[in-house]
């Protein structure tokens, strides 16, 4: 794993930026994991403004949408669908044929999840993956617990998950989501970590550490032999 330390978001995300960038000029149908939140925002903003400038750049580009809150409606506010639409899918114009998504409010989502799993070993792997650290340590919604699953799977929420800022608004508060699980991550070609705002200090002092449990999911990273992890001092 790659440390990076920056005096500001502004600068990490302007790293990120360019490491996302050299990805899909060496590949431009790169399949690419997103997160959603405040900690890859700033990095989609650059990724629209280079495809404003230069439009051909995204257009084999695909998307595969990390995790979804299990229950709401897509167009929900948000919703981890309707983030992607307003930062990323609409603006860089990738339509559904370039996009592998959870559909958040289905009847059976253990079989969301199965129809996920079949077209990510359909179209993946992932090439690069982009993520955020959690406050307790999460990737996507793989939370610290006994075990983690390697595949996409349906996860019982944390409290720490269900304060996220995205589920502020809402009452009450999702109990599950849907994601990909750690092996689907760790078998990107890339990935690149953000470590960006309020209460990551005791999470990224964990990780930092070494020790690889599955009280703190994103130590398994330490397994994976090419992870840029950004962090915002």
């Amino acid at each position: 794993m790659e440390i990076s330390y920056f005096e500001n978001y502004d600068l990490l995300a302007a790293q990120a930026f360019d490491l996302i960038l050299g990805e899909i000029r060496k590949k431009p149908d790169a399949l690419i994991c997103t997160a959603t939140g405040k900690s890859p925002g700033g990095i989609y903003r650059k990724m629209v403004a280079q495809g404003n400038t230069e439009p051909s750049l995204f257009s084999r580009l695909r998307i595969i949408k990390l995790d979804e809150w299990y229950g709401i409606t897509p167009d929900s506010e948000g919703s981890c669908e309707s983030y992607l639409r307003a930062h990323l899918l609409d603006p860089l114009q990738i339509g559904r044929e370039r996009y592998i998504s959870f559909l958040s409010n289905v009847p059976d989502p253990d079989k969301e999840c199965s129809r996920i799993s079949t077209a990510l070993q359909s179209e993946g792997p992932v090439d690069l993956a982009i993520l955020g650290l959690g406050t307790n340590g999460h990737l996507g919604f793989n939370e610290p617990g006994m075990r983690l699953e390697p595949r996409c799977h349906l996860a019982r929420l944390t409290t720490e998950s269900q304060q996220h800022g995205m589920m502020q608004h809402l009452f009450p508060k999702p109990e599950y989501g849907m994601t990909l699980g750690m092996g689907d991550i760790l078998a990107s070609g890339m990935i690149v970590l953000i470590v960006a705002g309020e209460g990551k200090k005791e999470a990224l002092t964990t990780l930092l550490e070494g020790k690889i449990s599955t009280g703190c999911p994103a130590s398994f990273l330490w397994l994976h032999d090419h992870v840029f992890c950004l962090v915002e001092q």
